[in-house]
């Protein structure tokens, strides 16, 4: 019997072999190379913008508050530790300063927080040359605060202005808008609100048009009416901007100088426009009292820090 040959497996063909990887370093520092100069062109057009932060916010902000515990007397400058909150603290003016700050604060928010809201829902409602009147409103705030406050000055004017004019007109007793202490921080919180409200108007407008039409066709279905649906579906619906609205104009409100110093000379009649921040000016420029200065302006940098975190949470939570 003839002998076999085993039989043997036929072998599997197999994959070319792989070609060998380039080495991992170059081309990682390749990579690190672009990203380097792309993060230098970033940053070399950043560093302008943080050179002047640091120079004209950060920079005050520390000799301020190494001011507020010295005293220069006589050309050379100590430490004095507390004294300078001791002298503002026991200064009539320092009180009568607040009491002036939380008026004008309160008077702003009844008329610079309601009267742009109101504006914005009317725009909101209008069919017909919307953009032409959203320019009208705000107009103001692209007129130069300084020019704004002297047309306040000139209307406010006893004699001639166009206030008493239109009092006149209507036999009403001619007012000394600026003069006395009676008008002279409704007068200031009035021209602060025409000159600033345009904005808040225009946040207030791109807020309501982000409220979808389905709720107010909901609402209308239910029976209710134009004060309802604002006060049901508007307020609710805007709530965060509100609030964030709210925050920052008590800020913007606490820190007001131009008008009442523009408009009455900063004190006004019997000191009944003088603001924290005018009383800052005058203890720095009037009375040389730099450290006084200082004192005032770190406490009121201490209370406006408070408000500010507020508004950095609200801001989170309105992103979240």
């Amino acid at each position: 019997m003839p002998a076999t040959t085993p039989l043997r497996p036929t072998p599997l063909p197999t994959d070319p072999p792989a070609p060998p990887r380039p080495a991992a370093g170059p081309a990682r520092r390749a990579a690190f190379v672009r990203e380097l100069k792309r993060n230098l062109t970033a940053h070399g057009f950043l560093i302008g913008a943080v050179l002047c932060f640091c120079f004209f916010s950060w920079y005050p902000m520390v000799r301020e508050f190494l001011l507020a515990f010295q005293k220069t007397e006589g050309g050379s400058t100590h430490w004095a530790g507390w004294d300078n909150f001791t002298y503002v603290f026991n200064d009539p003016g320092f009180w009568q300063a607040w009491r002036n700050t939380l008026l004008f604060t309160g008077l702003a928010l009844v008329l610079g927080f309601a009267v742009p809201f109101v504006l914005a829902l009317v725009l909101g409602e209008l069919r017909h040359a919307r953009g032409y009147l959203r320019l009208l409103v705000y107009l103001p705030v692209m007129m130069p605060p300084v020019a704004s406050v002297l047309l306040f000055k000139y209307l406010y004017d006893p004699g001639y202005g166009l206030f008493n004019r239109i009092l006149e007109f209507l036999h009403l007793p001619a007012q000394d808008w600026l003069q006395s202490t009676d008008t002279a921080m409704l007068s200031v919180v009035l021209a602060s609100t025409w000159m600033n409200m345009g904005g808040a108007t225009l946040i207030y407008l791109a807020a309501l048009q982000g409220i979808p039409g389905e709720l107010y066709e909901a609402a209308e279905l239910d029976g209710a009416g134009l004060l309802r649906k604002i006060w049901h579906v508007t307020i609710p619906q805007t709530r965060l901007i509100l609030s964030l609205m709210l925050l920052m104009q008590v800020i913007a409100t606490m820190q007001v100088f131009a008008e009442p110093f523009l408009l009455t000379g900063g004190a006004g009649p019997e000191g009944a426009t003088t603001t924290v921040v005018v009383l800052i000016y005058q203890y720095a420029f009037s009375f040389n009292q730099y450290g006084a200065a200082a004192a005032l302006g770190l406490c009121l940098l201490v209370l406006l820090g408070g408000f500010s975190a507020a508004y950095v949470r609200l801001s989170r939570d309105d992103q979240s």
